[in-house]
């Protein structure tokens, strides 16, 4: 009986932690507009990646995951009929000391905010400028 009284609670936490979890990743998902993870050179035709999707009017932000083997200079255009935005993002890393060792987190630097006055069709280059071989995640988010 006790072990019933102590089970019970735990897996209903356990099912509302993992709800949550799924709710969030969910709702993430569905505020990302483009989303490309760039780790194969094959993925670039002529140096550059292009590709071409449909946004809808509203704010949106770059989100990048890299890593200190991604292009120090992501430089990404995008094009639509009444959009044009072109930025020369600069990879940085952040060190972090743990007492025994130091580590690095990257991101890139460069202007993330665009705003989008209406719904269209976008063209979107990346040109890592050379550096085909370290991967990154390029997403485009609505705020």
């Amino acid at each position: 009986m006790n072990k019933k009284i102590i089970i019970v609670p735990i897996v209903v936490i356990l099912a509302i932690v993992f709800t949550s979890f799924s709710f969030e990743e969910s709702a993430e998902k569905k505020n990302i507009q483009f989303h490309v993870t760039l780790a194969d050179p094959e993925l670039y035709i002529n140096g550059e990646y292009t590709e071409t999707f449909t946004i809808e009017k509203g704010e949106y932000f770059f989100r990048f995951v890299p890593n200190g083997s991604s292009p120090k200079i992501l430089s990404i255009t995008l094009n639509g009929n009444s959009f044009n935005f072109s930025e020369d993002f600069k990879r940085i890393g952040t060190p972090h000391q743990t007492g025994i060792s130091e580590y690095y987190t990257w991101d890139y630097d460069g202007e993330k905010n665009i705003m989008i006055s209406e719904t269209q069709e976008i063209s979107i280059i990346i040109n890592p400028n050379g550096e085909t071989l370290g991967s990154v995640s390029v997403d485009i988010l609505e705020n």
